[in-house]
C-alpha cells in the first residue's frame, strides 16, 4: 500500500512491479541479477479520486503514455528492495506535485519612481555615449 496523505492511498495490487537487469556498469552484479525495479501504474483503473486523475492525465510527463499510464524505471542502487522502495517514492512524489496547485500570478505595474529611474539611466547612458563621438570644431 502506498500512502500519499492520510486520507489518500493506492493498495498494493494496482502497481505492477517488475524486476529486470540494470544497464550501465557494474560488473558481474549487472549481468547476472535483476535488480533494476520496472513500475507501471495505470491511472484511469485506479483507486485515486477523479481530481487526482485528472491533473495527472492533463500533466506533459514523458513518464506518463498516452494510454493514462505512469512508467518508471528506478535502478539506481545495487538492490532489488532499494530500488523497489526508490520507485515507490518518485511514483508518490510524481502524484504529489500535481496536486500543487500554483500561485496565480498577480499583474503588477512598475511604480512611477522606477520608471523615473529607468529614464534617468537611459539619459545618462545616451549622453556618455555622445562625449564618445568626434568633436566637430
Amino acid at each position: 500500500m502506498l500512502i500519499l496523505s492520510h486520507n489518500v492511498t493506492i493498495p498494493a495490487h494496482e502497481i505492477e512491479m517488475h524486476f529486470i537487469r540494470a544497464q550501465g556498469a557494474g560488473g558481474q552484479n549487472v549481468n547476472k541479477l535483476s535488480t533494476a525495479a520496472h513500475l507501471r501504474f495505470d491511472i484511469n483503473a485506479s483507486s485515486l479520486p477523479q481530481h487526482y486523475k485528472d491533473r495527472l492525465l492533463a500533466l506533459r510527463d514523458h513518464r506518463i503514455t498516452a494510454d493514462g499510464v505512469i512508467i518508471l524505471k528506478a535502478q539506481q542502487f545495487r538492490s532489488q528492495e532499494k530500488n523497489r522502495e526508490d520507485a515507490l517514492n518518485r511514483l508518490r512524489q510524481l502524484i504529489k506535485q500535481t496536486m500543487i496547485t500554483p500561485k496565480r500570478r498577480k499583474p503588477t505595474k512598475p511604480s512611477r519612481g522606477a520608471k523615473q529611474r529607468r529614464m534617468d539611466s537611459k539619459t545618462k547612458h545616451g549622453k556618455q555615449k555622445a562625449l564618445r563621438r568626434k568633436v566637430d570644431y
